[in-house]
């Protein structure tokens, strides 16, 4: 993945075409990511890019996140980024009920896969993967607040366990699921401050299985 400078050089050079070949400076980058100076010169100095804030600003122009990221020929800026894989990304994401907690009927917009991604998730199988932001810290460490979590609509047997997205009557989480003999449903949240939840099986809708992560630095 390019550095915190590289990617900001390219960042000013889409901008300066989008101004008039005008000098960009970091506060223009900072404002066309939404966020504040005050925050871009933090993450300057820990080197650390803004993900979801990449993410929307390459989605509303139509760059592919690949380049951007991950020095992909720069004459992709000017072909359709339709030849890319890409999956569902459910940008609005909202704490409904607690840590974990997510709303799955958010808008999406397209998130474009790096090939080395692609590859991870499984090419055959990208088309039932849809990728959404964690909120909330019941998953940490294992899935940290702010990361972009890829689930696998397809993948909905609970019987080996594992970390699903799951539907109650309370809402729509993410938490480690297993499936009890007596028929009862753990819900199980990585992070000791939240108990653990026991459901009927036919309390609970598993919507898909968490099969990767990638964590906003």
């Amino acid at each position: 993945m390019l550095s915190f400078s590289e990617v900001t050089e390219r960042l000013k050079d889409i901008l300066s075409k989008e101004l008039g070949d005008k000098r960009v400076y970091d506060k223009d980058v900072a404002a066309a990511l939404g966020i504040s100076k005050e925050h871009f010169s933090v993450l300057k100095k820990r080197n650390r890019l803004p993900l979801e804030e990449l993410v929307r600003f390459c989605a509303a122009r139509k760059i592919s996140i690949n380049w951007l990221l991950f020095d992909q020929d720069p004459e992709s800026l000017c072909e359709s980024t339709g030849r890319f894989a890409y999956v569902r990304y459910f940008k609005e994401i909202n704490a409904s009920a607690g840590g974990g907690a997510v709303n799955y009927e958010s808008e999406t917009e397209r998130l474009y896969l790096d090939p080395k991604l692609e590859e991870i998730l499984g090419k055959e199988n990208i088309k039932n993967i849809e990728a959404l932001n964690l909120i909330g810290d019941s998953m940490e460490p294992l899935l940290r607040e702010g990361s972009i979590i890829f689930v696998d609509r397809s993948k909905t047997d609970i019987k080996k366990g594992g970390v699903f997205v799951i539907a109650t009557e309370a809402g729509v989480f993410i938490k480690r699921v297993i499936l009890k003999a007596d028929g009862w449903v753990e819900l199980i949240s990585q992070n000791d401050l939240y108990p653990t939840e026991s459901l009927r099986a036919e309390e609970v809708r598993v919507l898909g299985k968490v099969v990767g992560a990638l964590e906003r630095v």
